[in-house]
């Protein structure tokens, strides 16, 4: 799968590129301890961080950074941020801008009468063909101040323009900074077309291997790191 980032040539050199995912892990995740002790257990027990799933599901895809800084004062925004006019027509120069509120009428993560935030894209995506964008909130990240709403583009036809990605600021009383490079929607392709159902009970053979794989993973650690775990490969540019 090749995704192909494109820019105004006037930005190029003032924008930060989109990352491999893996490469932008949040620094409480890195601190975690890998064992705490655990009062229903009595003895230590494995963290999250040492749960494949939970990790890779953060390192997966590629995450589109924010452009520069942004001052927040209790849901006020500023910037500044001096880079040239784009040489292309139609095309956004801020950082943010904003969905009314009642675009989001209805909706569960409706906030009254706040309008959702949009963080504009500075780079156009194009996939290749039957392949679709799927673009989310940066996997568990709760600490973000924001929740990116979810949306799926099919940048296989959709790529000359940009992809924007509109949120809704949940931390009502932050103030302080949205520091430059700051993760805001995290990006991966997914093949377009309705997956074929089909259901069955286990037969014997099934039956066993479930009884094996679980008493497997009950009995010891790592079982599903080390034979279940597919190697990912690099992410070449």
């Amino acid at each position: 799968m090749r995704m192909i980032f494109r820019c105004d040539p006037a930005l190029i050199d003032h924008l930060p590129r989109p990352v491999p995912a893996r490469t932008a892990l949040p620094d409480w995740l890195r601190a975690m301890p890998a064992n705490a002790h655990s009062e229903i257990h009595r003895r230590e027990i494995r963290t999250i961080k040492q749960c494949p799933p939970f990790v890779d599901a953060m390192a997966y895809g590629v995450m589109i950074l924010l452009p520069c800084d942004i001052m927040v004062e209790r849901g006020a925004f500023s910037w500044d941020w001096d880079v040239p006019a784009p040489a292309t027509a139609n095309h956004p120069r801020a950082p943010l801008s904003f969905h009314v509120a009642a675009q989001l009428a209805g909706a569960p993560f409706a906030n009254g009468d706040k309008a959702a935030i949009k963080f504009n894209s500075f780079w156009t995506i194009e996939l290749e063909p039957g392949w679709s964008l799927f673009a989310t909130h940066p996997i568990n990240r709760e600490d973000l101040p924001f929740r990116l709403i979810s949306g799926l583009v099919d940048a296989d036809l959709f790529h000359d323009g940009g992809i924007n990605f509109p949120a809704v600021w949940t931390a009502q009383d932050f103030s302080g900074v949205l520091n430059k490079g700051t993760p805001v929607a995290q990006c991966f392709a997914v093949p377009r077309g309705n997956p074929e159902l089909k259901f069955e009970s286990f037969d014997e053979a099934h039956a066993r291997s479930y009884a094996h794989t679980v008493g497997e993973v009950l009995a010891k650690p790592g079982v599903y790191r080390k034979h279940f775990r597919a190697r990912r490969g690099k992410l070449t540019t």
